[in-house]
């Protein structure tokens, strides 16, 4: 009987250990840079290599790295099982914005990102290789990192969001370094408009992104997301626009990553 309830337990522990999130830290090279650059991967509970599942793309912020989601709001965990879909949270540098700088050749992110850790992904791990089940979203600069790389690269993202993001870079001028990626507002002023996201709208079709736009009334970026609901709205986009209470920080995107989540899963099962 104390056999058979050791080799019972053994089991059960067994199993436990084979059902729990994998949490992976991978790194790859980025022939722009010259260096491997670090991501973390969540994959859900009981990830079978016999299916193959839809992909987040989370951005951190300003200043931060590639494990300060997974690090701060651990429930994406839970929230990758619940949904069923892997989480890959790249590292951006502490303050590329995400796109390739046209004077800094230490900070090509965009490339990194599409061209370098995409394929990587959809390589070692069982994807769902196409825009439709792959979406991508982040805080601060995060926020308007997944935006930018949405919407310059339509043929990889077909869901993208936003959490409190700095989505027109120009009320930004002597911020977060972003003069020292793109050069000084009154040197290259069409950097600074042409890489804004609530300009960048522009060039979008209706139905051709699924977007989420969330940013809290007391956040320093309140206006600059109510002003490209606005631009979206004049534009016909259709999109998902959220605002309510909340300041710039981690208590308010613990709170909205879950209705990211939620978005992008409904999203991805249209699609099924």
């Amino acid at each position: 009987m104390k056999r058979l309830n050791l080799l019972l337990a053994t089991i059960l522990v067994c199993s436990l250990a084979f059902s729990r999130v994998q949490v992976d830290t991978i790194s790859v090279f980025s022939p722009k840079m010259k260096k491997e650059v670090k991501s973390v991967v969540i994959l859900p509970e009981n990830y079978s290599i016999k299916k193959h599942y839809p992909v987040v793309y989370l951005l951190h912020g300003y200043s931060d790295n590639y494990a300060k989601w997974v690090k701060t709001v651990p429930a994406i965990k839970t929230l990758s099982t619940e949904h069923q879909f892997i989480i890959v949270c790249p590292d951006g540098g502490y303050s590329s914005w995400y796109f390739d700088s046209p004077i800094d050749s230490a900070f090509q992110y965009e490339s990194y990102i599409t061209r370098d850790l995409l394929p990587y992904v959809d390589t070692h791990y069982t994807t769902i290789p196409n825009r439709a089940s792959r979406a991508i979203t982040g805080l601060s600069m995060g926020g308007h990192g997944a935006l930018y790389l949405a919407i310059r690269n339509p043929n990889l993202f077909g869901s993208a969001g936003s959490m409190s993001g700095g989505v027109d870079l120009r009320t930004s001028t002597k911020s977060y370094d972003i003069a020292k990626r793109i050069g000084s507002m009154e040197v290259n002023h069409a950097e600074w408009d042409n890489r804004s996201v609530i300009n960048m709208v522009t060039n979008l079709k209706n139905k051709e992104l699924n977007l989420i736009i969330d940013c809290g009334v007391s956040d320093f970026f309140y206006q600059i997301n109510a002003g490209l609901h606005r631009r979206l709205m004049a534009l016909k986009i259709d999109h998902d626009y959220i605002e309510r209470p909340g300041e710039h920080n981690w208590q308010y995107w613990e709170n909205s990553i879950r209705y990211q989540f939620l978005y992008f899963d409904r999203c991805f099962q249209k699609v099924k």
